[in-house]
């Protein structure tokens, strides 16, 4: 009779427990920065101004912070796919602009406004994903030129001034100004459109072949991932996206704008994503990061305005944000100088 023993190879060979990470090291060191960079912002206004960390003000922060924090999120999409869309601030005039017309034009039919804005969200965005794919036009220069055209096309839909007003529909008034739960319902959408993503993008085949996109086209292609429905899905959902912020802003200001609030939401979004961690080169980034930063962009922005500083200073700190995000970026990847010997 024998009896089985374990021999020293197959003893060095047995797996050890895992061990558990910490919440720390669970946060990542970028989103602990992201963190602290709040607490900074958060503490320094709130000692030069008593009224800045009041629950009014918060709410404030969160409301006007919503719409940028939509379109960081799919821009996270599309970033970590490979891709780039610099046009969602005019998808998100036209979506305005067609919901508050659209409504007035139907007798003031709420429903058919917001279905008519995320229609020509949805074409406008599968617009982009057709000319980028199949046209072989880079994201950036195809997107740059969705900027102009959309622009345009909302003031020409709007001849350059604020349509419609729709303040009288209760629905509208709900969406702008309501509350769920003593959280503004704007603030809500955006929660659960990031809920949506987020899971989509960890726990699921569509975000694992997303990122396999963006870490390396090539190999996504061989393992059999069709790129091009990936491509024109993604900056479908974009435009839906977009869509729905731009009934947001109808909803806040009472009136379709083929502009004002709409302009500039494309670099908000694009440094959110960076900030948050996103690889402008694709395939890494989440939608925690995202939101941390478009928090810190908030804040930021709110409280240059409770001090009374100039509000072109803070189209210069977006643009030092997104530079020093990206600098990071490349120092942690170890890219080389430009012209520089490896």
């Amino acid at each position: 009779m024998t009896t089985a023993t374990t021999s020293p190879a197959e003893t060095e060979k047995a797996p050890e427990p895992a061990r558990k990470r910490s919440p720390l090291a669970a946060l990542g060191g970028q989103n602990l920065s992201l963190i602290g960079a709040l607490v900074v912002v958060l503490g320094l206004f709130g000692a030069l101004n008593e009224n800045y960390l009041s629950l009014s003000n918060i709410q404030v922060i969160a409301e006007a912070a919503t719409i940028t924090g939509l379109l960081a999120i799919v821009q996270t999409v599309v970033i970590i796919c490979g891709g780039l869309d610099i046009s969602v601030g005019s998808q998100v005039g036209v979506a305005s602009v067609v919901s508050a017309m659209v409504f007035t034009s139907t007798g003031s039919s709420a429903f058919l406004g917001m279905l008519a804005a995320v229609g020509v969200g949805i074409l406008v965005g599968v617009l982009n994903g057709l000319v980028i794919v199949y046209g072989r036009v880079n994201p950036t220069i195809a997107t740059l030129a969705g900027l102009a055209a959309y622009k345009g096309l909302a003031q020409l839909l709007s001849d350059g001034r604020a349509q419609g007003y729709v303040l009288n529909d209760p629905f509208f008034v709900f969406l702008g100004r309501g509350k769920i739960a003593g959280l503004p319902v704007m603030v809500w959408i955006l929660i659960v459109v990031a809920i949506a993503v987020h899971v989509m993008l960890r726990y699921t085949d569509i975000g694992r072949n997303l990122y396999a996109i963006g870490g390396n086209d090539t190999a996504a292609r061989l393992a059999g991932i069709n790129i091009n429905k990936y491509l024109v899905a993604v900056y479908a959902l974009i435009g839906v996206v977009a869509a729905i912020a731009g009934i947001l802003l109808t909803a806040r200001t009472g009136s379709g704008q083929p502009v004002s609030g709409s302009e500039g939401l494309e670099l908000k979004a694009i440094t959110a994503a960076a900030l948050g961690g996103c690889a402008l080169k694709g395939g890494k980034g989440g939608v925690g990061g995202t939101l941390l930063a478009v928090a810190l962009l908030g804040a930021l922005e709110n409280g240059l305005t409770v001090e009374g500083i100039n509000t072109f200073w803070q189209n210069v700190a977006q643009g030092a944000l997104l530079v020093a995000a990206v600098v990071i970026q490349q120092r942690r990847n170890g890219e080389r100088a430009v012209g520089l010997p490896h």
